[in-house]
């Protein structure tokens, strides 16, 4: 009887096991065809955490972000920058396509970044959230990633790449990194099926 309850238990779609692929869900494309077919869901799944580590800033991870916000921007929803090292540019943003009405930043104190990011991926009203923490612990990761969820929001979270080994309930991690003129994208972490490891590069644009 017990084994059959865990058996039942374990065919749940809502349970991710890692010898089988992920249930699909609803995804934004990345703009980036590589990647998205690399990708269990072909593309950023539309409500989840997803982690960039990066050894600084500058590595090419807005250019590699901003086909899907240009996505959510013409599905009308808001898009939050928290704490970003540097305040984005609204001229470049415009052409890029994304309307600074549906554009926000705030600035909060780092004891409460996590916090502020929180709250805009619980809100409902934001698709996409990008957040530059610099530590954060695997608590407030899980929350980060459930707000996201509950949001039905798409989180992006810049981390330093030292922090490349330490546990995360992300649904996404990628390392970001330059190779000459290239954009390089490394998978280290996707829940469904796919080859850990794996290296993308393509030439940045720009």
């Amino acid at each position: 009887m017990r084994s059959d309850a865990l058996a039942t238990v374990l065919e749940h779609p809502a349970v991710w096991r890692r010898n089988r692929p992920a249930p699909r869900r609803d995804a934004v494309a990345t703009g980036w065809d590589a990647l998205d077919a690399l990708l269990p869901d072909h593309g950023w799944p539309a409500s989840g955490l997803c982690e960039l580590l990066l050894a600084h800033d500058g590595l090419g991870e807005m250019e590699l972000l901003m086909p899907a916000l240009r996505t959510l921007a013409r599905r009308q929803r808001h898009i939050v920058w928290v704490c970003p090292p540097y305040l984005p540019y609204p001229p470049a943003l415009a052409a890029r396509e994304l309307p600074l009405r549906q554009l926000g930043v705030i600035a909060a104190p780092p004891a409460q970044a996590a916090w502020a990011m929180e709250q805009c991926l619980r809100a409902g009203c934001c698709g996409g959230v990008l957040g530059w923490l610099p530590r954060v612990d695997y608590r407030q990761l899980r929350r980060l990633q459930i707000a996201a969820v509950g949001g039905a929001a798409l989180a992006f979270l810049m981390r330093p790449l030292e922090q490349v080994g330490e546990a995360s309930p992300a649904a996404l991690r990628l390392r970001i990194y330059r190779k000459e003129s290239n954009i390089c994208v490394d998978v280290l972490k996707s829940k469904g099926s796919f080859v850990p490891g794996t290296a993308l590069h393509w030439r940045a644009c720009g």
